[in-house]
């Protein structure tokens, strides 16, 4: 039996011009195209800038076809700017097409951004009214979903508060809870879900995979988590420059947007290398990092990580430590290794050292790394100082041995059990 379509996308096109739109008024607008017309400066733009680019477009979609059935659940990924906050505004109907059609067969609703949809002088109530409303609910049916709604979103004690003094963490909670309950066959969901806490993220992802999977609900869901995209979505799309790259199973698009975003280079140089926001400390700052004797990222189980690192103090240290982490290609940490007392360095002085390590557990594939450098105080607490992302790891099995799935079986290889067998 054929399957029925929720969503067709046929050849979308989005473009949006860059610079100003426009001058304010109508006689600007004119002395601003009577100037360009004969070649001359723009009477009303700022002092300084730069004029050439007026008319030059971005291509937000450049030709999107794509087609999703309903009860299916779809994620969709990609590196910022690729495309997907604006396929969902199409989708949304927040903005049309340049180019193309798309076909919706089903009330929608979204979540693009935190507060979308909300009134902010109104409240949690009635902001569920509303919304309800726009989706051609009558209030009848709103009434019988509220206690669900409410009770959902763990905001009964503030349900009849202007939402404009809910945290944003609340707007997140409430605005799920209404997408979720109302009556609607297509869910659009953008990474919102990153405002919440973990307890109530956990709570929106087993919501979501039973209004797909029991309730035949379709699901759209951009997210930079693989491990949600996993965890929900039984199909997976990769946008790169506002085309799809790839559509399909989701491991294969996983694989294929984690290696769009890989870094395969055996040094690493960061004299503009831009720290964490956290990091307040510049007591210490890591000037370069390389792979000692190597010409690619890839390693054969068992065999030694060489790592030199150069850097330069600002202040002197009596105990110098080095932190090297290890995480899986979508961020997950995995494993770390502690040196606490590495060195002791003077002020304005360069160093260097080379690390050693023994990542024999690792089971093939790709991870990446992060480099802490942090100074031990006298009351022996830890004071981080630097910290950079470090070269990625692909290591690769050389033996005929059984195929490893990390997905399922972990990134870590225990050894075998030595067996004594009692009779």
């Amino acid at each position: 039996m054929d399957k029925e379509i929720a969503i067709n996308i046929q050849n979308v096109k989005k473009k949006y011009r860059l610079g100003q739109i426009g001058g304010g008024t109508l006689q600007g607008d004119l002395q601003s195209w009577w100037a360009r017309k004969r070649g001359k400066e723009d009477p009303n733009s700022v002092v300084g800038s730069n004029q050439n680019i007026y008319g030059q477009t971005l291509m937000a979609l450049n030709g999107i076809d794509l087609t999703v059935y309903k009860g299916e659940a779809l994620g969709i990924i990609g590196k910022n700017g690729a495309g997907k906050s604006t396929l969902l505004k199409l989708l949304s109907r927040v903005t049309a097409p340049t180019e193309g059609s798309i076909d919706i067969y089903g009330r929608v609703t979204s979540m693009l951004e935190v507060g979308t949809g909300f009134h902010g002088e109104m409240t949690g109530r009635e902001n569920v009214y509303m919304n309800g409303a726009i989706l051609g609910m009558t209030k009848a049916e709103i009434d019988e979903k509220m206690d669900q709604i409410i009770e959902f979103s763990e905001v009964g004690e503030f349900i009849d508060t202007p939402v404009k003094r809910y945290s944003s963490g609340m707007y997140v909670k409430l605005a799920f809870s209404v997408a979720a309950h109302l009556d609607s066959e297509i869910m659009i969901m953008d990474e919102v879900l990153a405002v919440g806490d973990m307890a109530f993220q956990q709570k929106c992802l087993d919501k979501m995979f039973d209004s797909s999977r029991l309730e035949g609900k379709t699901i759209l869901y951009v997210s930079h988590n693989m491990n949600t995209i996993r965890r929900l979505c039984s199909r997976c799309v990769v946008l790169s420059k506002g085309q799809v790259i790839f559509d399909g199973d989701v491991e294969k698009a996983i694989s294929i947007y984690m290696s769009n975003n890989s870094n395969e280079t055996v040094f690493m140089d960061y004299s503009n290398y831009k720290r964490p926001k956290w990091l307040k400390n510049d007591a210490v700052r890591i000037s370069t990092a390389n792979y000692v004797d190597k010409d690619s990222c890839i390693f054969y189980q068992n065999e030694p990580i060489n790592i030199r690192i150069l850097w330069k103090n600002n202040t002197d240290i009596k105990q110098l430590g080095v932190r090297y982490e290890i995480r899986t290609k979508e961020g997950t940490p995995l494993a770390t290794s502690i040196n606490s007392d590495v060195c002791s360095c003077k002020k304005d002085t360069e160093n260097e050292l080379v690390l050693k390590y023994d990542l024999s557990l690792l089971a093939p594939g790709r991870y990446f790394s992060l480099f802490t450098f942090f100074q031990v105080d006298s009351m022996g607490e830890y004071l981080d100082c630097d910290c950079v992302r470090g070269m990625d790891i692909i290591i690769e099995n050389t033996e005929q041995k059984t195929e490893w799935y990390s997905n399922r079986w972990g990134n870590i290889i225990i050894p075998s059990a030595s067996v004594e067998i009692i009779k």
